[in-house]
C-alpha cells in the first residue's frame, strides 16, 4: 500500500485518505506481523513482569484476585489492540503513531500495575480508559466511509467501552475494597459485550460475520504474545539463579524452572498452534473462533504461564524450604490453569479433547494431597514431571487436521476422462491447502506438478474393474509429482 494514502488521512475532510489506513487483502497467506506491532508488545513484556512480581509480594487469596483482575485488564488492552491492527496498516503513518501513543499510555498502565488498588488507581484506570476508548475513536474515523459494517460494529463498542469505563474512574476514586467491587463490575462489561454482540440500544448487535477478521494474523500475534508470557519465564530463572549461590541444589532448581518452560513452549506449539492457525483460516466464520479461542480461552493460557513464573521463583528462592499452602498453590495452579486453557483451546480448534492434557491435570491433582510433604523442589519437579509424562502428540503433523488427499481414488461416476482427471486435480489442492505447510499457492511448480497428471481413459476405466490397485499406482504417480516439485 502507498503510504502518501496513509498520510492523506491527516487533510482536513479528507475521509479518502481515512480508508487509505486499511488493510488490503492479503494475495498469499496471511498479514506478517509487522515491526511496529513487535515493538508495541515490548510494553506487555513489562506489564507480564509486573504482574508476576505483584502476584509474589501479595500471596494471598484477596492478592490473587487483584493480580487477576488487573492481568484481564491488561489481556483486554492488548486483544483489543491485536483485533484493530488486523484491519488496520501499520505501515502507515497515522496508525503507526496510533500506536506509539498507546504505548505511551501503556507504560503509564503497567508502572501502575503493583499500586493499582493504592496510592495509583488513577494511572491504572486513566490510561486503561484512554487506551480503549481512544483506539475506539481512531478506529470510528479510519473506517467512515469505507466499511459501513465495521463502522456500526465500532459505534456500539465505543458506547461499551464508555459504559464500563465510568465504573473504571469512578473506582479509582474510591478506597481499595470499593475500588474491587467497582473495577470488577466494569470488566464484567468489557467481557460480556463481545458475547452479546455489542448489543445497543437503537444500533442493535453484531454478529460474527461483521468482524471479517484475517484469522492467520489473529493467530499469529495470540502466538506471539505467548511467547512473551514465556519470556518472562525464563528472565525470572535466569536473573534469580545469577543471584543465588551455586550448589547443587541451586542447580537442580534452575533446570527445574527451565525444563518446566520448555513443556510449557511444547504443549502449544508442538501441535495446537499451527493447527488452530490452519483452522481459523479455513474457517467460514473467522471470527466466531477469533472471539472464543483466541479472544477468551487465551486469558488461561496467559495467567497460567504468570503463575508458573511465580512458581519458578518461588523453587529458586527457597529449594529446600516448607512448602506453605500458598506456595503449593502457585506450584501446582500455573500446570494446572495452562493445561486447562490448553484444553479449552484445543478442543475448540480442533473439535476434540486433548486427552494427554486430561491426564495431566489428573497427575496434577493427585500431586495435591502428597504437596504439603515435599519441599519446593520436589514439588516444582514432579509438576515438571506432569508436563512431560503425556506429550501431546510428535512433532511434525497436527492431529486432528485432515491429511493432504494423495490417496484418492478417482471418481468411478463421471462420464469423461477429461472431467474425472479435473476433478480429482481439484480435490487434491483443495485437501492439500487444509494444511498450511503443503498449501500451494506460493509454490507454483507444485502447482504445474499436479495439473500435468493426466489419465487416459483406459486408466479410468481399468480403475473402475480393479479398484484399489489402479488407484494406488495413480497415487504414487501424484506423490511422485508433488515429491520433485518441493
Amino acid at each position: 500500500m502507498d503510504r502518501r494514502a496513509g498520510l492523506a488521512g491527516w487533510g482536513p475532510g479528507d475521509r479518502g485518505g481515512a480508508t487509505g489506513l486499511l488493510r488490503g487483502k492479503p494475495e498469499n497467506g496471511h498479514h506478517r506481523v509487522t515491526f511496529v506491532e513487535l515493538f508495541f508488545d515490548l510494553v506487555f513484556v513489562f506489564a507480564v513482569t509486573q504482574l508476576s512480581h505483584a502476584l509474589l509480594e501479595h500471596l494471598s487469596p484477596l492478592g490473587a484476585l487483584q493480580t487477576a483482575l488487573l492481568l484481564l485488564a491488561v489481556w483486554w488492552v492488548w486483544i483489543y489492540t491485536s483485533w484493530v491492527t488486523n484491519w488496520l496498516d501499520p505501515e502507515t503513518t497515522p496508525v503507526r503513531l496510533m500506536l506509539f501513543a498507546l504505548m505511551l499510555a501503556g507504560l503509564v498502565l503497567s508502572t501502575s500495575l503493583p499500586k493499582a488498588f493504592d496510592a495509583r488507581g488513577w494511572a491504572f484506570a486513566g490510561a486503561y480508559v484512554a487506551m480503549q476508548v481512544g483506539r475506539s475513536l481512531f478506529m470510528l474515523w479510519a473506517l467512515a466511509g469505507r466499511s459501513p459494517g465495521n463502522f456500526r460494529n465500532f459505534q456500539r463498542v465505543t458506547l461499551w467501552l464508555g459504559l464500563s469505563a465510568l465504573f473504571w474512574l469512578a473506582g479509582a476514586c474510591l478506597d481499595p475494597s470499593q475500588r474491587l467491587m467497582l473495577w470488577t463490575l466494569a470488566l464484567i462489561l468489557d467481557y460480556a459485550s463481545p458475547a452479546l454482540g455489542f448489543w445497543t440500544p437503537g444500533l442493535g448487535r453484531s454478529t460474527t460475520a461483521d468482524w471479517d477478521v484475517e484469522g492467520g494474523h489473529l493467530a499469529e500475534r495470540c502466538g506471539l504474545f505467548v511467547i512473551i508470557a514465556l519470556g518472562e519465564s525464563i528472565v525470572v530463572t535466569g536473573v534469580k539463579f545469577a543471584d543465588q549461590v551455586w550448589t547443587g541444589t541451586t542447580v537442580a532448581a534452575f533446570l527445574v524452572a527451565f525444563v518446566g518452560t520448555v513443556a510449557m513452549w511444547w504443549v502449544y506449539f508442538n501441535i495446537g498452534a499451527e493447527r488452530a492457525s490452519a483452522r481459523i483460516v479455513a474457517s467460514s466464520d473467522p471470527g466466531r473462533l477469533a472471539r472464543l479461542a483466541y479472544t477468551y480461552l487465551h486469558i488461561v493460557l496467559i495467567a497460567g504461564i504468570i503463575v508458573s513464573a511465580g512458581a519458578d521463583e518461588l523453587v529458586l528462592s527457597h529449594p529446600l524450604g516448607h512448602s506453605e499452602p500458598s506456595t503449593i498453590a502457585v506450584i501446582l495452579g500455573g500446570p494446572a490453569l495452562y493445561l486447562l486453557g490448553n484444553i479449552l483451546f484445543k478442543r475448540t480448534t480442533a473439535s476434540r479433547l486433548a486427552l494427554s492434557h486430561l491426564v495431566g491435570l489428573a497427575l496434577l491433582a493427585g500431586l495435591g494431597a502428597v504437596a504439603p510433604f515435599l519441599p519446593p523442589i520436589l514439588l516444582g519437579a514432579a509438576s515438571t514431571w506432569c508436563w512431560w509424562s503425556s506429550p501431546p502428540g510428535k512433532p511434525g503433523r497436527c492431529r486432528g487436521m485432515p491429511r493432504p488427499a494423495l490417496i484418492q481414488r478417482p471418481p468411478h461416476d463421471l462420464k469423461t476422462p477429461a472431467m474425472s482427471a479435473r476433478h480429482w486435480r481439484k480435490a487434491v489442492r483443495s485437501a492439500m491447502s487444509a494444511v498450511p505447510w503443503c498449501r500451494i499457492s506460493a509454490q507454483p511448480e507444485a502447482t504445474t506438478a499436479i495439473s500435468s497428471i493426466r489419465l487416459s481413459p483406459r486408466s479410468w476405466s481399468s480403475t473402475a474393474h480393479s479398484g484399489r490397485s489402479q488407484s494406488s499406482s495413480v497415487d504414487r504417480r501424484a506423490r511422485k509429482a508433488v515429491a520433485r516439485a518441493w
